[in-house]
């Protein structure tokens, strides 16, 4: 049997904040929409720009952290499986839309960065000022386990190996 592959890679901005629901069994939900941009020439060397808007979907766990840590204008980038639905409204007239369901999500710049444009340039067309550090807050800190021996020298071990290898390579016919 042959096999497939749905597959969207993205990077791109925000459009908008992200929107958290529930589903009625209690599923989160994460809707929010990132733009990507395409420059290019024309036949007469003028220069083109062209936006396109793709729909996110995130589930679960996943729904949730993008709920807490992207905000509009934040540049990520994102992979998932492209899907399609359809439904009819009130009126009768059905719709269709294409939207990537997140499988990864990558922050691509700095948490609190202040944005003034998709293309992440403040309105004035300057840089945006770099953020100050924010605090870490303890709930926010992981129980990290070091080893004992973490950072000792392990050249001994490595010549012990290597030693042991050379006796090893001389019982070789060849």
């Amino acid at each position: 049997m042959a096999r497939s592959l749905n597959k969207a890679q993205l990077i791109g901005n925000l459009t908008k904040d992200p929107e958290l629901k529930y589903t009625p069994q209690g599923t989160p939900v994460c809707n929010f929409s990132v733009a990507t941009n395409r420059v290019w020439k024309n036949s007469k060397g003028e220069k083109q720009d062209e936006a396109t808007f793709h729909r996110v979907i995130a589930w679960s766990k996943l729904a949730e952290i993008c709920s807490q840590l992207l905000t509009k204008g934040r540049k990520v980038f994102i992979e998932g499986r492209i899907q399609n639905r359809t439904w009819d409204d009130p009126q009768g007239q059905k719709h269709y839309i294409s939207e990537i369901v997140l499988d990864e999500l990558i922050l691509l710049d700095n948490k609190g960065r202040q944005v003034g444009t998709m293309a992440g340039d403040a309105v004035d067309g300057s840089s945006p000022p770099e953020p100050e550090p924010s605090p870490v807050k303890k709930e926010e800190i992981e129980d990290i386990v070091i080893p004992d021996d973490f950072g000792k020298d392990k050249k001994d071990d490595i010549k012990e190996k290597t030693s042991t290898k050379e006796k090893d390579d001389d019982s070789l016919p060849f």
